[in-house]
Formats: structure tokens, C-alpha cells, sequence
């Protein structure tokens, strides 16, 4: 294990424009918006976003050298660009797995390097233990396996022993009869018929996670949440996943099939101070996972945006760009 110490850090490469983007239909319900960035007859690369329901942004592009990599960038079942925003009809993990097969297939690629960070390293696992032939390497970050321990840290009891303040607002949102089971009920009224409640509650749900995610609070990523569209899918399609378990067939699972992948070259990039996916996660994974470089950074919490998390993604993604 790397536990880095202050050294220079580097800066996200230039802002890029893809050179394609498109949408593929991926059964009679969903339509996938994707884009293709960088070098066409570079290294693939698939990137895979937070949340469930955080969607791509611009600077999702400029972790990889573009003169080196085909980077491909997808916004996931009812998130972003993709359509139905916000649906939850056949949206689970193994619908996500296979509409990455699915563009893997429209975009006549073989194999390609994986990234994935927070909700996107619970999905970038679950595609290569599945599909580990088609992956050349795994660059995960913020580890997150969806089992009961993790959604109740962070969902009902341990983080808010440290942002007690940014809590008041997501527990009180719900009536006190209701708090001993905060994701059940948040769930109900994001998925109910009371547009207040939705709007109210996604708000509450989204501005909980925004404000936790760095080791500083970050104003202009918290007034995210503010955002009605953005806020909803984010919340719905979270709360989701999460009642449901991360759609896995045991808590755990995860963890217990990493046997699969251990020839897989990977870094797994983790804050020390991540609230919203404890390091002890990422630590379990390394222990299963011991052929892999885990990175702990002494100095950032969970977003890929703190300055040396993204200065770690940097250096993993060039140091597979001649795998």
C-alpha cells in the first residue's frame, strides 16, 4: 500500500470536446447517451460515474491523455442525458453491466481499461467479475460493495458524528416515526405521487451527499442539489439501488468474488477521510485483492475533484496507457 505524502500534484489534462457523440437504445424502455473523446485509435477506456444517477460532466474527460486514449463516456439508465431521466423501470446493476457490453459491441471494441469511482467502482467490479476477459485493467476509486454496513454509515448512523450540522437537515426531513429507517423512507416519497415530497426530499437526500463528499465542504458543489432535474434522478435512482441492496444476491458479494479478477492489473485510488465510502472498504478489497497498488491519500475525503485524488487518478490512468 501507497500512503502518499504531500508531493507536487498534478493537474487534470486540458479540456477536451468529443469527437462523437450518439445515443444507443438499449431495450424498448432506455436510450443511453454516450460520447467518444480522445485519440479514436488510441487505448480504450470506459468511464464509469458516480451516484447511481450522477451522470457524466466535461472535466470526466480529462483523466486520461487524450493523445493516448479512446476514452468512452456514458450517462447511465435514467441519468443525465440518457432517457427516461430519472426511471427506475429495469434500472439494476446487471441492466448497467450489460448496457456496457452493449456499447462495448456498438463501438466494435475488444477490450478496454475501466474506470470507476464511488458508485462507479461498485459497478466496474460487477462488470469484471462478469466479464473480466473483455477488461485490461481497473482503476477504482472511493470503494463502495453496497453491503448493509456502508449504506448504514452513511445513510443512517455513523456520518453524522461528523457533519451533525449537515445531518439535522437530511434526518429532520423525515418525520421522527419514520428515522429508524431512513432509506425506506426516503424511498417512499421519491417514488410517490406527492410532487413536494419528491422534490423536497431529493433536495434534502442530494445536498446531504454533496456537502459530505470532500474534505471541505464545497458551496458550489452542495448548490448542485438545487437543481430540481439533476436532484431527482441523483436521489430516485440512488435510494433505488440502495433499498434494493445494490441488486446483489447477498451482502457481500461482491467482496467474495474477487477471485475472479485478481489478474486483472488494478489501482484503487481511496481517501483517507472518505465519509461517504469509509477507507475500510477499500482496504477489505486490497486484502482480497493484494496484486493490486492501493493508494491511501492522507490529505482528501471522496470526490475525484479534491486536488490529490485527482492527481492519483492521473498517474494510474498514464501508467496503463501502454498495457
Amino acid at each position: 500500500m501507497q500512503n502518499l505524502k504531500s508531493e507536487p500534484l498534478r493537474e487534470l489534462y486540458p479540456a477536451i470536446e468529443p469527437f462523437n457523440s450518439g445515443s444507443l437504445k438499449v431495450d424498448d424502455i432506455h436510450t443511453l447517451y454516450f460520447e467518444e473523446v480522445g485519440n479514436k485509435n488510441g487505448k480504450p477506456v470506459v468511464f464509469l460515474h458516480g451516484g447511481p444517477g450522477g451522470g457524466i460532466s466535461s472535466d470526466d474527460r480529462r483523466y486520461f491523455d487524450s493523445n493516448a486514449y479512446h476514452v468512452i463516456l456514458f450517462d447511465q439508465r435514467g441519468s443525465g442525458k440518457s432517457t427516461p431521466s430519472a426511471s427506475l423501470e429495469r434500472n439494476t446493476t446487471w441492466d448497467l453491466v450489460d448496457d456496457i457490453e452493449k456499447l462495448r459491441n456498438h463501438l466494435n471494441i475488444d477490450k478496454w481499461v475501466v474506470f470507476g469511482g464511488s458508485w462507479g467502482s461498485t459497478l466496474a467490479l460487477s462488470y469484471a467479475i462478469k466479464h473480466a476477459e473483455r477488461v485490461k485493467a481497473l482503476v477504482l476509486r472511493g470503494i463502495f460493495t453496497v453491503r448493509e454496513s456502508e449504506l448504514k454509515w452513511f445513510y443512517q448512523e455513523g456520518a453524522s458524528h461528523i457533519f451533525p450540522d449537515i445531518w439535522h437537515d437530511y434526518y429532520h426531513a423525515i418525520p421522527e416515526a419514520e428515522r429508524h429507517d431512513m432509506m425506506r423512507a426516503y424511498h417512499k416519497r421519491l417514488t410517490g405521487t406527492n410532487q413536494e415530497d419528491l422534490h423536497r426530499c431529493a433536495k434534502a437526500w442530494s445536498k446531504w451527499e454533496c456537502a459530505t463528499s470532500k474534505l471541505y465542504v464545497d458551496p458550489a458543489h452542495v448548490a448542485k442539489a438545487e437543481n430540481d432535474d439533476w436532484a431527482v434522478a441523483f436521489a430516485r435512482i440512488e435510494c433505488h439501488y440502495f433499498v434494493n441492496k445494490g441488486f446483489f444476491e447477498r451482502d457481500g458479494w461482491l467482496l467474495d468474488n474477487v477471485d475472479k479478477i485478481r489478474h486483472i492489473p488494478g489501482v484503487i485510488v481511496q481517501g483517507r477521510y472518505d465519509l461517504v465510502c469509509p477507507a475500510k472498504t477499500a482496504w477489505e478489497l486490497s486484502a482480497k485483492w493484494p496484486e493490486a497498488e492501493l493508494k491511501m491519500i492522507p490529505d482528501a475525503g471522496h470526490s475525484a475533484r479534491e486536488k490529490s485524488i485527482a492527481s492519483a487518478l492521473l498517474d494510474a490512468t498514464d501508467k496503463f496507457r501502454t498495457l
